[in-house]
Parts: C-alpha cells; sequence; structure tokens
C-alpha cells in the first residue's frame, strides 16, 4: 500500500500525483474520453484508495480505542496487508472496491478526532476476511457481525438468527468457512469464475450483471451501501430479477449511444438499489463522495431511462476523478448560478458538472433518436435530446467566461464547447427545439422571480 501524495482537497489523504496530458483533458472534457484517459482516472482513484488505507491501518494506534478493540483492529489491519502482499490483484477487489471508500473515509475522520464508533471500526474485519479469502490466504479471524449478519464486501451475506457477539472465519485455497457463535458453520467455495457460493440457505451471495465491458455487482446487501443520514437503501431480492432484465435491455441502447457511452461502463463495479417503484414514478440516481466506480439508483420504469441514468452518474463519476488529479476552477462553494436543471441556486462546481452531465445526455438521446426504429421511442428521444441540450447552451457562456477556471479548466470548457456545437449536425424537429427553448426560459424566469439580484 504504497503511493506518492501531492497536496489534495481532503485534509487527511492527499490526491495522488497522476498527470493528465492536454490531449486526454480535451477527451475528458467532450465527454468522450478513450481508455487511456478513462484508465488515468481509475489509477488516480486507486492510488488514492491505497493512501487512504494506508491512514487508516496507521490511525489504527490510537488511544481512543479500548484495548480489545484496539488489538482485534491491528489484527484485521496485518490481514489486510498479508493479503495486499500476497495477492494485490484480488485483495484490491475488496480495497478498491466503491463502497469501502466512505466507510474508510469516516473511520479516519473519528480516529483523528478520537470519537471512533465501534461499529465502523470493527467493519475492518470482514473487510480484511474478505481481501485475504479472495487472496487465497490460510488464516482465522474473529469478526463482529451486523445486525443483518456476516456482510463480506463483494462476496456477499450470511444472515443468522438470534444474536452473536462475534463469528470465526477460517480461510483455506478456494474455501471459507464462517462459524457465527452459537450456530453452525456455513462452508463457502469460490468457483472457477471467482464468485462465492454455499448450500447454506443462510448465504446469500452478491448477484453480477453481466454483458459489460466488465463484470458489475447489484449490492444490495453491503452494510456501507447507505449514505451517512439517510435510510439504508434496500433492495428486496425479488426486485433482482428486475434489476437484471433492465441491464440486459439497456446496454444495447448504451451501444447505440456510441462507443465513448459503452465505454465509461468500464468505470462501474457496482449498482447499490435505492428504495422506489419499479414500473411507475420518478427514477432517481446518484453518486456518492469517495465511492468511485458505483452508482446508486431507484430501479428503473424503462431501460431507457436507466441507461440515462447510468450516463448521467458515470459523467459525475469522471469529472469527480478527474478534480482529484487536476484543478479545473478555483471558485468557492457559493451557491449563486442559476442551473436549468434545478431549482435552487448552484455553486461553480454544482454548476459544471451538471452541464457536463447534461452534455452526455444529450448526445446520448440524440444518437438513440437517429437511431431508435419505432417511432414513438424516437420522438420520446428528440424530446430529451433538445431538452438536454438546451440546458447545456443555456449555461456553457457562464462556463466559458469564468475567471476561476484554470488552464486545464478552459481547456476542458472549450472542448464542451465543441461537442455541444457538434450536436447541431444533427438537429432535432423543429417543435422541440421550440418546446426545449420555452422550458429554459421558464425555468430562467421563473428563478429570477425567486432570486432577485
Amino acid at each position: 500500500m504504497s503511493g506518492t501524495p501531492t497536496p489534495g482537497r481532503a485534509p487527511t489523504v492527499p490526491a495522488p500525483g497522476t498527470a493528465l496530458s492536454d490531449a486526454a483533458i480535451a477527451e475528458l472534457g467532450s465527454t468522450e474520453a478513450g481508455a487511456e484517459a478513462l484508465g488515468a482516472l481509475s489509477d488516480g482513484a486507486h492510488t488514492r484508495r491505497l493512501l487512504l488505507f494506508r491512514v487508516l491501518l496507521d490511525a489504527l494506534d490510537s488511544d481512543a480505542l479500548p484495548p480489545g478493540r484496539r488489538a482485534a483492529a491491528r489484527e484485521h489491519g496485518a490481514l489486510l496487508e498479508a493479503a495486499d502482499r500476497a495477492a494485490p490483484r484480488q485483495a484490491r477487489r475488496v480495497m478498491f472496491y466503491p463502497l469501502t471508500g466512505p466507510w474508510a473515509e469516516t473511520c479516519v475522520r473519528q480516529l483523528d478526532r478520537g470519537t471512533p464508533d465501534h461499529r465502523d471500526i470493527d467493519h475492518l474485519g470482514p473487510v480484511a476476511a474478505a481481501a485475504a479469502a479472495r487472496a487465497g490466504l490460510t488464516f482465522r479471524t474473529r469478526v463482529t457481525p451486523h445486525h443483518d449478519g456476516i456482510a463480506l464486501p463483494t462476496l456477499g451475506l450470511l444472515r443468522h438468527a438470534g444474536p452473536a457477539r462475534w463469528a470465526e472465519l477460517h480461510g483455506r485455497r478456494d474455501t471459507l468457512t464462517i462459524r457465527p457463535l452459537g450456530a453452525r458453520p456455513a462452508e463457502l467455495r469460490r468457483d472457477a469464475a471467482g464468485h462465492w457460493h454455499s448450500h447454506d440457505p443462510r448465504w446469500s451471495p452478491l448477484p453480477t450483471l453481466s454483458g459489460g465491458p466488465r463484470p458489475v455487482l447489484l449490492d444490495d446487501l453491503d452494510p456501507c451501501r447507505a449514505t451517512p443520514g439517510a435510510a439504508t437503501p434496500a433492495g428486496p431480492p425479488h426486485q433482482r430479477a428486475h434489476w437484471r432484465a433492465m441491464w440486459r435491455r439497456a446496454l444495447p441502447l448504451l451501444r447505440l449511444g456510441g462507443a465513448a457511452r459503452a465505454a465509461d461502463l468500464a468505470l462501474l463495479d457496482c449498482v447499490v438499489p435505492l428504495p422506489g417503484p419499479t414500473a411507475t414514478g420518478r427514477h432517481t440516481s446518484h453518486t456518492r463522495d469517495g465511492a468511485f466506480g458505483a452508482v446508486l439508483a431507484s430501479p428503473p420504469p424503462s431501460p431507457e431511462l436507466f441507461a440515462a441514468g447510468l450516463v448521467h452518474e458515470l459523467q459525475h463519476a469522471k469529472l469527480a476523478a478527474l478534480t482529484e488529479l487536476v484543478a479545473l476552477h478555483t471558485a468557492d462553494d457559493t451557491p449563486r448560478h442559476w442551473a436549468p436543471w434545478r431549482p435552487d441556486p448552484r455553486p461553480f462546481d454544482g454548476l459544471l458538472h451538471g452541464a457536463y452531465a447534461h452534455l452526455a445526455l444529450a448526445a446520448l438521446w440524440q444518437r438513440l433518436a437517429l437511431t431508435r426504429e419505432n417511432p414513438l421511442a424516437r420522438d420520446d428521444a428528440w424530446a430529451a435530446h433538445a431538452r438536454c441540450a438546451a440546458q447545456v447552451g443555456a449555461v456553457l457562456p457562464v462556463l466559458r467566461g469564468a475567471r476561476p477556471l484554470t488552464d486545464p479548466g478552459r481547456a476542458f470548457v472549450k472542448a464542451m464547447t465543441a461537442r455541444h456545437s457538434r450536436l447541431a449536425d444533427h438537429p432535432p424537429p423543429r417543435e422541440h427545439r421550440v418546446r426545449a427553448a420555452a422550458y429554459v426560459d421558464t425555468a430562467r424566469s421563473l428563478w429570477h422571480r425567486h432570486h432577485p439580484q
């Protein structure tokens, strides 16, 4: 777990010193980056995660931890380091898993303040055990169960009836035995594809969404999937079939949306289901700070909305990863800017994020409008494209003229502007352009009425 830190925004874990070429920044600004630029974003996020784990493990000597808990945390930290030394590629599937990032950051903040929450610190045990199991180590350790059971990141969850103060885990090559206190043991075996299975009905493996550039976990089990301060997202097992069906149907749409939209999927590690209707109602999605590679979403009512939600959130993930490597602007966080997709004032960074995501959406919907055979689907796509393109066009002048932009930031916005201009090569039908312009004008008038300057 090593890296070369350079100054960054986080006080405890600096951003890695990964250089990006001007060409890569321009590619990313166009929303259509190639594999090399996307790989640089992943490498930067992974280096930062290694630094975060290094800070966390070093902080386990804190006197704020009771002696017994400190000894257990040190044991788990040593197991994680042993797994990383023995088989870094396998161990880092757990360490780089998106949901371990916010958890590790929470632990570091707590230890730094001297107010550790034992429930958070105890999760290091399952993280280390999952990494050691993937690394094929022979090991034996104890972990503290979560209230749902023994949750192992990237592997699954062993549910148990009644309270269990601890569970013993014994790993050996491709076998993992979990023995909760006062309950019968469960044996897990790893198959050739790397999935962990058991005949024990208490074991629930994480389902995989396949068919994209890489397998994506549908994580409705990890205890760290909740956003702080919010209710824990719920993904009832009966919804898994719906998610798989939507994924299978969304993939062809993303491929129709262009090579860049399909390539962006290489950044996706997991989809986290949020509560919500499966057939009607508004579909919501978002990303989470520190969880690069995760998209949190309510069950999508259609493959089109699922594809659009993935595109939208992956742009946020790309831009967040980029700004950890390169300073695009020096603006503060004061919410003062109008954004036609939001009723509230936005800080400059929020305006840039929103415009960037909607630019990719405009390109996706345009491609779908040009390729769909169904007239109704084609018309819906043109309407969505026209609205997104008009929204981006309304704020690009503000972005281009922003004095806080750095040189890389100006290059990034210049590439965004060029991509937006190319959308005009295939304009939507006139009625959709007129409606989109009226929509943006109405949004601007309402905003100025409520936020007079």
